[in-house]
């Protein structure tokens, strides 16, 4: 009687053993699979954002230079109002997504928001550069974060 009680008794200890180290397997994947998931997402919102940015920086280099030539300006005007509009999705997700990322994510935009209105010629190339260099630091801090 008291070897069939331990024989029921280890049954029951095992297969409960069992189920919990199911359950912890199963949690560690979809732990493991949520990751994957974020990590994937914030990828592609960096992605996105960068290329947002240099279709913005390119849009207001076209359309300061016609401005500072005096020439006619307003389609390069209308399309740069879409570019930066193109921004906004974007920079959402990546400071939703990668709050750590988020300071130089907005740097990046404030940089390429900061090529209207130049003085001239030199003014203009060196905010693009400094767009370009924010853009930069945000790749940059977008791969320390994934690091």
């Amino acid at each position: 009687m008291l070897t069939a009680l331990i024989a029921v008794l280890g049954t029951l200890a095992g297969s409960l053993l069992t189920g919990v180290l199911q359950h912890a397997s199963q949690r560690a994947t979809r732990r493991a699979e949520a990751a994957e998931r974020a990590a994937s997402e914030g990828l592609a919102a960096v992605a996105e954002l960068v290329a947002a940015l240099a279709d913005h920086r390119r849009a207001m280099w076209v359309r300061e230079d016609l401005r500072l030539k005096g020439e006619d300006w307003s389609e390069a005007r209308a399309e740069s109002h879409r570019t930066r509009s193109a921004i906004t999705v974007p920079l959402l997700r990546v400071q939703m997504l990668m709050p750590s990322v988020a300071t130089a994510a907005r740097a990046a935009a404030d940089a390429t928001y900061a090529m209207r209105g130049a003085d001239g010629a030199t003014p203009l190339a060196g905010r693009r550069e400094m767009a370009i260099s924010a853009t930069d630091a945000l790749v940059t801090a977008a791969g320390r974060h994934f690091a």
